[in-house]
């Protein structure tokens, strides 16, 4: 089963919880167990698992990465100006994997999936969300 959850950002580097859409998809599959693939789609942008308790490990995700890949210094930049957000999200990695138990993400209590912005704001970005039947 394949959905796609649409999503609007608001700043150009930021951590968006997507953790209720991709339930959602899960719901709505009725599957009860497998995998839940998340790919994000879009060159500058990244998925990431990371704590969920406040969000200023988000916050700290974004500025160490802006640390280590500063803005401005590429040579890419000399096309259209966002040399770093491409090295960033191909750092981060534009997809994760989570078990799906009993109709639930195998999520623990302190995890939610995150959508890395590291181009935005973006008036659409996109996660192509597919579900996978386990067969026990």
């Amino acid at each position: 089963m394949r959905d796609t959850i649409t999503l609007i950002t608001h700043q150009r580097e930021a951590l968006v919880d997507i953790t209720p859409q991709v339930e959602a998809v899960v719901r709505c599959s009725g599957i009860q167990n497998g995998l839940v693939a998340l790919y994000a789609q879009g060159a500058t942008a990244a998925i990431m698992i990371q704590e969920n308790w406040d969000d200023s490990v988000q916050r700290d995700v974004v500025d160490l990465l802006r640390k280590l890949i500063p803005k401005g210094v590429w040579q890419h930049d000399q096309q259209d100006g966002n040399g770093d957000s491409h090295l960033k999200s191909g750092l981060v990695g534009p997809s994760e994997t989570i078990p799906l138990i009993d109709g639930k993400l195998g999520l623990s209590q302190w995890q939610n999936i995150f959508f890395c912005e590291f181009d935005g704001p973006r008036r659409e970005r996109r996660v192509v969300c597919t579900i996978l039947r386990s067969h026990d």
